[in-house]
């Protein structure tokens, strides 16, 4: 995808973690709601930019049943327009109200969501338009953008009370059924996730031991990493530097993930 990258994630078989971040109960059968469903999440780096774009023909190649897209960089009212466009498709987003054209999220479904949250709840954390969540009959969709710790690692402090309070609000929704979680985590896990990672290691914002613990921290509490779980050994990467020449260098790392 031009201007973009995004996670494809199919639900196929009940009591499969590989298509879920949160791990499902034992009793939980997907087959009584869906035989298959489609998840894509995508950080579109500008939706109104990517529309001009091929955007339309990515949309029906793509034929997902969830669209969560983040970085959308627009206001509601504009990722509204866009979302008019195809009308197969609810939308609800979340925009920054300090800054326009910053940050964003969105969820397009093709059922209609129960009920659409946005935010967690915490004022510091509710600026930027970082968090929307879907609920469905049997589920929830958490569709988020974690911040940067931004360059010179400025916003690491930050981003680790955000770890720490996304993880709380996801504990909460837990409670009340499973929970779905995709979006741009700006977080390279582990070594493999990420090109030089020795020259990397707490010097470059999402790979540091605090970004690692704060991602860790969620695998701890049940959470599962998709790609890893189906790719343990696999180098993929699904985010490249803005630098010129970044892919050639392999400059990258891992940031979307269900």
């Amino acid at each position: 995808m031009s201007n973009g990258h995004f996670t494809n994630t199919t639900l196929h078989e009940a009591g499969q973690p590989a298509f879920l971040m949160r791990a499902l109960p034992n009793d939980f059968n997907l087959y009584e709601y869906t035989t298959e469903m489609k998840i894509i999440s995508w950080n579109v780096n500008g939706i109104r930019a990517i529309f001009n774009k091929n955007f339309k023909n990515s949309m029906a190649a793509l034929n997902a049943d969830i669209i969560c897209f983040q970085e959308t960089k627009a206001n509601v009212e504009q990722v509204k327009d866009i979302a008019m466009l195809f009308p197969d498709y609810h939308n609800a987003s979340n925009s920054s109200k300090e800054r326009k054209g910053y940050s964003g999220t969105s969820i397009w479904s093709k059922a209609k969501p129960i009920s659409v949250s946005y935010d967690i709840g915490i004022q510091q954390h509710d600026q930027e338009g970082r968090v929307v969540t879907a609920e469905f009959d049997n589920y929830y969709v958490v569709n988020v953008y974690v911040p940067n710790s931004g360059e010179g690692l400025a916003r690491l402090p930050y981003r680790k009370q955000w770890d720490m309070d996304f993880l709380a609000f996801l504990q909460r929704l837990e409670t009340q059924k499973p929970v779905i979680v995709c979006g741009d985590f700006n977080v390279a896990h582990q070594p493999i996730d990420i090109a030089r990672p020795k020259e990397n290691y707490n010097k470059s914002a999402g790979y540091t031991q605090t970004e690692i613990d704060g991602f860790t921290g969620f695998m701890r509490h049940g959470f599962i990493d998709t790609f890893r779980h189906l790719h343990p050994t696999e180098i993929k990467y699904s985010w490249w530097s803005y630098r010129a020449g970044a892919r050639r260098r392999t400059s990258a790392g891992e940031s979307t993930i269900f």
